[in-house]
């Protein structure tokens, strides 16, 4: 298991996610969410995959099944359900911001303690999100570049546009 070592970056990101608390312009778009939460404030990009359980894979989060660290982490969930017209794992992915709180996009910009996520009520045709384990801040952050997100414009419409983009649009994304 790596390290996990909180950064000024790490402490942007959460002053960010706190920032968009309530929100419900990141619901059903969870990685776009923690991803913006590290990018835009940092002036980074990061290269997870394009939906939560791909990500958990591509950052290896099932190394790390125990309870997440104070700050900074993302941590996963393998959620099951129907999209695009394929039944899959999803996933869904949220941000670490202490005593075991995971702040994340759901139907709304919530926080919730990381266990405690597993019982939120979930649409039709899914299953209930599973624990699935989390990743270090420096894992996340491996192979990022520099990137002025000013051009973007609005974070979660940018967020909406590249979703669109990679999975078409008309269907509600979730996790």
């Amino acid at each position: 298991m790596e390290p996990h070592v909180p950064t000024a970056r790490t402490e942007n990101a959460i002053a960010w996610a706190r920032q968009h608390l309530g929100t419900e312009s990141y619901a059903s778009r969870c990685l776009a969410f923690v991803e913006d939460a590290y990018e835009r404030p940092n002036e980074l990009e990061l290269f997870g995959g394009d939906f939560a359980a791909e990500s958990a894979e591509v950052y290896a989060a099932r190394e790390n099944e125990g309870a997440p660290p104070p700050v900074g982490a993302f941590v996963f969930y393998d959620f099951t359900g129907e999209m695009l017209g394929r039944r899959q794992n999803w996933g869904h992915v949220g941000l670490c911001v202490g005593d075991g709180l995971v702040i994340h996009a759901w139907d709304r910009v919530r926080t919730d303690h990381y266990l405690q996520i597993q019982n939120l009520a979930v649409p039709p045709g899914w299953d209930a999100p599973r624990w699935l384990g989390w990743t270090p801040t420096e894992r996340i952050l491996r192979g990022c570049r520099p990137k002025d997100w000013s051009p973007e414009g609005d974070a979660a419409a940018a967020a909406r546009r590249m979703q669109a983009a990679r999975f078409g649009d008309g269907t509600a994304v979730t996790g």
